[in-house]
């Protein structure tokens, strides 16, 4: 993705950082800075967080390097938090739980694994999830991650024979659409001002999140 006409989506910026919206498809960690530096003139812009190219929604990129490494601190200690909106094949056996795996990335074919036991790059993994809706053999789910691995909620519900709409990479027999993730809301302490900043948008309205009603009440915070 070249990116030289795109506008990226500005949900807030100032001398520390910047929140936007992602657009499906580009990189997070090449694309994005490049875009982002380009559009605010800004001399340098560090991708704190990441997201799959195919997968859009919000993130927060810092402006300074002190700003960079708070953030990043926030991260490690579990103060910055993660939801998402994802759209699986099934339903959930409960309509909310907390999952628990060991991943393992295989760099070599760009693919995460459900593993067994812990040996050498195998990482634990935990989010927790919530049924929204459900339409035409989908559910929708509210998705609280806990820690950040690669692919890991594309993996963990797949590997429960639930892959997201349009994942052919993790089993979907959907291939119409893209895969059907999107970064719902982010929240972190200001590195500077020490304020409590929360961002939140919806994904847009077409296949599959079109099947449900997507109102601005959908955030998990009862999920711990």
């Amino acid at each position: 993705m070249t990116g030289d006409a795109m506008s990226i989506p500005i949900l807030f910026c100032d001398d520390s950082l910047v929140v936007c919206l992602k657009p499906p498809g580009a990189d997070s960690e090449k694309d994005m800075p490049s875009l982002l530096s380009a559009q605010l003139g800004a001399a340098e812009v560090f991708c704190v967080h990441r997201l799959d190219r195919g997968v859009g929604g919000v993130m927060v990129y810092a402006l300074k390097k002190e700003a960079a490494a708070e953030l990043s601190r926030q991260m490690a200690g579990g103060t910055f938090w993660k939801e998402y909106l994802a759209v699986v094949h099934g339903r959930p056996e409960a309509d909310a739980d907390t999952l628990r795996d060991l991943l393992y990335y295989d760099r070599a074919h760009g693919k995460s694994y459900v593993v067994t036991r812990k040996r050498a790059g195998v990482k634990e993994a935990s989010l927790s999830y919530r049924v929204l809706g459900e339409a035409e053999g989908f559910s929708l789910l509210t998705v609280r991650l806990h820690t950040g691995r690669t692919h890991q909620i594309r993996v963990q519900f797949a590997s429960r024979r639930m892959p997201l709409a349009g994942d052919a990479r993790y089993g979907s027999p959907r291939r119409d659409c893209p895969v059907a993730l999107w970064s719902r809301a982010l929240g972190f302490v200001h590195p500077a001002s020490s304020e409590a900043m929360r961002f939140e948008t919806l994904p847009p309205d077409d296949y599959p999140w079109n099947l449900f009603l997507l109102t601005g009440d959908l955030t998990c915070d009862t999920l711990k």
